[in-house]
């Protein structure tokens, strides 16, 4: 028999989007005295000089620190709220089958292709000048801002760069984008489609790159039909975490080979590219529903055949 939940859905998002706010403004204050701490310098110095090189690893940790704040814990809080199994609301489970996890690393790869398509498709849509020119400078902005994090001179460098671009937004992101606002916006719309693109467009948004925002959109929808179908969200964790890390390992590739990072980053795909990307997606993604309906099932006939819920 299905419930009404405690709180409506609009009163779930309305919640998430207030949470998350009051997180912001929590890390942005919160930023300046810790850096001050691990910088040794005033608190009113830190957002001036965390974009130095010298900085990087104090740069690493404030950047998790706030999205940890920012993004996990609005989830989790709601979660909470709402469920006497707050992590199996937010989908951490460990039902799955190997080929499941298969067709996951392919569908990582598709979609890469696929992103880095709409990212050539994205440069070419036309814009006001006064509005390119501010994408363009929000962009590089981004790009430096990233870069120091990304600064691997190291093999340990390298490692910590994996824990703060790959694994901390791999976890935070898909535990408020696909665990929170999804499944809100699924449940108050009742369509999954809708659900699913509102969220990815407001993943996207979030990341306040214009060029990189179809991409990101289309990135956004494939976890999300991954967490959909699976309701799993170590797989969504997965696969945004090798999105991330093949692009960590690149830049750390190129960058001990003496070549142009920034090159290296602005590189993208032929258009067409995206469409067989596309098509292979939409294979995949059927063959990954049957798996993940096979594995479901087993799960609720598991549960009602235990001991414990079996009538005498």
């Amino acid at each position: 028999m299905n419930q009404k939940p405690v709180l409506s859905h609009p009163s779930q998002f309305a919640l998430l989007i207030g949470l998350m706010g009051a997180f912001l403004i929590l890390s942005a204050l919160m930023i300046p005295f810790l850096g001050s701490f691990l910088m040794h310098m005033p608190s009113n110095q830190v957002l001036k000089q965390i974009g130095r090189p010298e900085n990087a690893d104090a740069s690493r940790i404030l950047n998790t620190l706030a999205s940890l704040f920012s993004f996990l814990m609005p989830a989790v809080i709601l979660a909470n709220l709402i469920s006497k199994k707050p992590f199996a609301q937010l989908g951490f489970n460990t039902s799955f089958n190997v080929r499941q996890l298969f067709l996951l690393i392919v569908i990582t790869f598709a979609s890469m292709v696929l992103s880095g398509a709409l990212g050539e498709l994205n440069e070419i849509i036309p814009i006001p000048a006064k509005w390119f020119a501010k994408a363009k400078e929000m962009e590089e902005t981004n790009k430096a801002s990233m870069m120091v994090m990304a600064n691997m001179k190291t093999q340990f460098d390298y490692v910590l760069s994996l824990l703060v671009l790959a694994v901390a937004p791999a976890i935070f992101e898909e535990v408020l984008f696909r665990g929170g606002f999804q499944q809100v916006l699924i449940g108050w719309t009742n369509n999954k489609w809708t659900g699913i693109i509102i969220t990815s467009v407001f993943f996207s948004a979030i990341h306040f790159s214009y060029f990189g925002f179809l991409p990101r959109v289309a990135l956004g929808m494939v976890l999300g039909l991954i967490f959909y179908q699976s309701k799993n969200i170590w797989f969504n964790i997965l696969l945004h975490f090798l999105n991330n890390a093949m692009i960590v390992t690149q830049l750390y590739i190129v960058s001990k080979q003496g070549k142009s990072i920034n090159k290296t980053m602005d590189e993208s795909m032929p258009v067409w590219w995206g469409a067989v990307a596309l098509f292979v997606l939409v294979i995949l993604f059927n063959t990954f529903k049957k798996e993940s309906k096979l594995v479901l099932t087993e799960k609720e006939l598991s549960i009602h055949s235990s001991p414990e819920n079996i009538l005498s």
